[in-house]
């Protein structure tokens, strides 16, 4: 069975090392200690965790068939007359999209703005997470 550190699990729904800790002694998360006193969370309990975000109220997944939702900031911007090149860096992550340059203005996005990439995609390519 997989289990994650705090850290891990942190990483992995996007939030603090404290929120973890903090769902964790509210008892939203279930935690155990491993034989060194660090608590771990099952990779199960931290699967259902996270589907159990997904469906809060106010996460924005029921307004759209789009389920892939990554929050960000705009890190650059390259426009022309016509297309532009947004790119977010979301965590880890850096996202880049193409889109109408009236679509940026009309957004307002600009070099630090609060964005969130939105993926549907027919086709996604899943690796393992580990070197496995």
């Amino acid at each position: 069975m997989t289990t994650y550190r705090i850290g891990e699990a942190a990483e992995l729904l996007g939030v603090s090392v404290d929120t973890v800790r903090r769902w964790i002694d509210a008892g939203r998360l279930a935690a155990r200690r491993d034989a060194h006193g660090h608590r771990t969370v099952a990779g199960a309990d931290l699967a259902a965790f996270a589907r159990s975000l997904a469906d809060e109220p106010g996460t924005g997944s029921r307004r759209s068939s789009a389920r892939n939702r990554l929050r960000g900031i705009v890190t650059a911007i390259t426009r022309d007359a016509v297309m532009a090149q947004v790119d977010i860096q979301a965590g880890p992550f850096r996202l880049v999209s193409l889109m109408s340059r009236e679509a940026v203005d009309d957004l307002g996005l600009e070099v630090g703005s609060p964005a969130t990439a939105v993926i549907k995609s027919t086709t996604v390519v899943v690796e393992r997470g580990d070197d496995a």
